[in-house]
């Protein structure tokens, strides 16, 4: 294989709304570099970037892809992400190792949610953005409007490079703004003729090229002096002032193109050749200990392992990129998450599901390398006895929540297959709840949980089933109560015995403390599952011996761990035991638990207990014309507006909404908003449900646990 310097190595994530295009674009451009003899179709399912089982059933990407193509004396390695946000995990690392990132737009549809979603992670990286307006062959392609959407979301950094002179299906011109010529493509696409501009369009050139002059000459003031002095820019001063703009996230270049018929591409590829950062020119990254590593070829090697997945047969992939020196097979480098020496085997180039081996990668390149032992997601290799981590990359949190079941046991094998899942996928989270004794699954959405189900299928052998998790309620009391309890056992031998009078009241932070009873000691316990319980230690006289007081709190936690009411975790109770009765040979540790046990549930009975639910912070983003839907069906899920903002051409919502009620929503949000809306949750607080809800819950948890009232 052909061996490139690290100054003629640029990384390209191409990412998009659905079906603007990606990985028909992937195809085109390896084509054009002749790394491929024919293009393949999503059609034909024989594509080099979708080439899973899953994404030829689907008909789309769900996997981040490497490739890579050639373009005159450079290589271009190419990612290409999938197009629906519920991916995320794939979208996200695969922009974070970037040196530019090609943004389509599908001309018949301009900016869509898609893509303003995605941009939101572009601009989480900062990374030089590239716009592609792609399709503009289609009958009702649009390339002005598309232009004017991506210039209100986006800003004037939006900057034509090129324009077609015929949109719909006889697209076969491009008029280049920075080379000022003509581009006719034959019908079959490829190799344009390079023309003269015509007449009818050497106004509209003329201007546009003047404002492009102008953008590239405002980001630099040693270009904007020689702009006034010559009133031009040079080709060369032009491109370095395009550079530059794009770097501070002030120049997004704009180009046209069908990549179905193969027009347009080639002249966006030797931009990114001429004009493209490449990693060298990129910023430093962010480490672990809040340095910068530069990307810098005298330096000792370090990688970024940014992806891992598991290939049937071939067992887990680590795609990384070389951040500082060079790498060749054989090399023994130190990871410096678990300290283990990794060898590394031979290493590889891949595109698709090919794979060509490579002796050595240089800084800024991509490679993929077989088995390594230890190594995951976010980790990173460098030379033996240094100590360097690129800070790791974070993901968003899961928006939907669900359990999973095996429909045929074998829980171990599902649970072996699911950590295999999530080494893979670091926006799949599973674990088992003990408060709901349930085996939980987190993802992004309904697509994201049957991707799942369709790997641990297909994969692994495991059918499953998702259900709504139950839901993590909690209970506390209203007002004081005060009980007793004896605890009394005789069966031959030394007996049981112990007798508890306590009082219990509700807890509020910063409330005085008591002053009916003598307090002796006091303890405030942090509860794991949220909330307090504070005791008090209000013996006087030894009528129950101080070594017996740890045991009373003790019987105290193990109820409120099972609450009378629902069976719920009980919280932000205080507790005062004031008295009580022992004997001298029958009291021990068991009977004082017991004691204070069952004192406390007698008292919490008779406290006005109230069940409390778990409230979500919700953000929910839609277009304005859908924002009274979206409100209606909010407040029918109980949900509190707590307030409205601006987003672009979008409505943020912002309510309180109970976690009971959010079962499914972001399918009945994509149903309501037509796929265009977006939501994001966390947990806000507790609050008390309803009394109607209260008395079914009630009812429910009493009849499937067979207790009476």
């Amino acid at each position: 294989m052909k061996a490139f310097d690290e100054k003629h190595i640029k990384n390209v994530t191409i990412v998009g709304a659905a079906k603007s295009g990606k990985t028909t674009l992937a195809e085109t451009m390896m084509y054009e570099g002749g790394l491929i003899p024919r293009r393949g179709s999503v059609e034909n399912k024989n594509t080099v970037s979708d080439y899973h089982e899953v994404e030829h059933e689907r008909g789309s990407s769900v996997y981040a892809t490497p490739l890579h193509t050639e373009w005159r004396s450079y290589k271009i390695n190419l990612i290409d992400t999938p197009g629906l946000d519920d991916f995320v995990g794939e979208i996200i690392p695969s922009l974070r190792v970037a040196d530019t990132c090609i943004m389509l737009l599908n001309a018949q549809n301009g900016v869509e949610v898609g893509t303003e979603l995605l941009w939101n992670y572009v601009e989480q990286f900062r990374r030089p953005v590239i716009f592609a307006i792609n399709q503009v062959d289609h009958p009702k392609a649009d390339f002005d409007m598309t232009v004017e959407s991506a210039k209100e979301r986006f800003g004037n950094g939006v900057t034509l490079m090129q324009y077609p002179v015929n949109t719909g299906e006889g697209f076969n011109k491009i008029i280049d703004l920075l080379k000022m010529t003509m581009y006719e493509f034959p019908p079959e696409g490829g190799k344009p003729n390079k023309l003269p501009i015509p007449d009818s369009e050497k106004e509209k050139a003329n201007r546009l090229h003047n404002e492009l002059v102008e953008k590239a000459a405002e980001n630099d003031e040693g270009l904007m002096e020689l702009y006034f002095e010559k009133g031009e820019l040079d080709e060369d001063e032009m491109r370095q002032g395009l550079k530059i703009g794009m770097m501070k996230q002030q120049v997004y270049p704009v180009f046209c193109m069908s990549a179905e018929k193969d027009m347009g591409s080639g002249r966006m590829m030797g931009f990114i050749d001429n004009v493209a950062p490449s990693s060298l020119e990129s910023p430093p990254l962010e480490t672990e200990q809040g340095k910068g590593i530069s990307y810098d070829p005298g330096k000792p090697p370090v990688l970024f392992v940014f992806r891992t997945f598991i290939e049937p047969h071939l067992g887990q992939l680590s795609v990384f990129k070389v951040i500082s020196g060079e790498v060749h097979t054989g090399m023994e480098l130190e990871n410096e998450q678990t300290r283990e020496v990794e060898r590394l085997g031979q290493l590889y180039i891949m595109d698709g599901k090919k794979r060509t081996a490579v002796d050595k990668l240089v800084t800024g390149d991509i490679g993929v390398i077989m088995k390594l032992k230890g190594t995951k997601t976010n980790h990173t290799l460098h030379e033996k006895g240094e100590s360097v981590a690129v800070k790791p990359t974070t993901f968003p949190d899961a928006r939907m929540v669900m359990v999973i079941e095996s429909e045929e046991g074998g829980e171990d094998k599902l649970s072996e297959a699911l950590h295999a899942i999530q080494d893979e996928d670091p926006t799949i989270k599973v674990h088992y709840s003990k408060e709901l004794k349930q085996l939980l699954i987190s993802a992004q959405g309904e697509l994201h949980l049957s991707l799942v189900e369709w790997k641990l299928n297909h994969l692994y052998g495991q059918k499953v089933r998702f259900n709504a998790p139950r839901i993590a309620y909690r209970e506390t009391i209203q007002k004081s109560a005060i009980a007793s309890y004896r605890h009394k056992k005789q069966s031959g031998g030394a007996g049981q015995f112990g007798e508890v009078h306590l009082k219990i009241e509700p807890y509020v932070e910063g409330m005085p403390e008591p002053t009916e009873y003598n307090v002796r000691g006091k303890e405030e316990v942090d509860l794991p599952w949220g909330g307090k319980l504070v005791f008090y230690n209000c013996i006087v006289g030894g009528v129950i011996d101080t070594r017996f007081i740890p045991s009373i709190k003790k019987g105290i936690l193990e109820k409120m761990e099972e609450g009378p009411l629902t069976g719920s975790y009980v919280r932000d109770v205080r507790v005062m035991v004031f008295d009580g009765k022992m004997h001298p040979v029958d009291s021990n540790d068991v009977s004082f638990k017991i004691a204070g046990m069952m004192a406390f549930k007698e008292a919490f009975e008779n406290a006005n207990p109230k069940i409390l639910e778990p409230v979500q912070e919700l953000e929910v983003v839609v277009p304005e014309e859908l924002m009274g839907d979206v409100m209606t069906d909010l407040q029918t899920r109980r949900s509190v507006i707590t307030g409205m903002d601006n987003k672009g051409n979008y409505k943020v919502i912002k309510s309180n909404t109970p976690l009971a009620e959010l079962d499914r929503y972001s399918t009945s949000l994509r149903s309501i908003t037509q796929g265009r809306g977006n939501f994001s949750g966390k947990f806000h607080d507790y609050q008390a449900v309803p009394g109607e809800i209260q008395k079914k819950l009630i009812d429910t948890y009493q009849s499937t646990n067979g207790v009476s009232n």
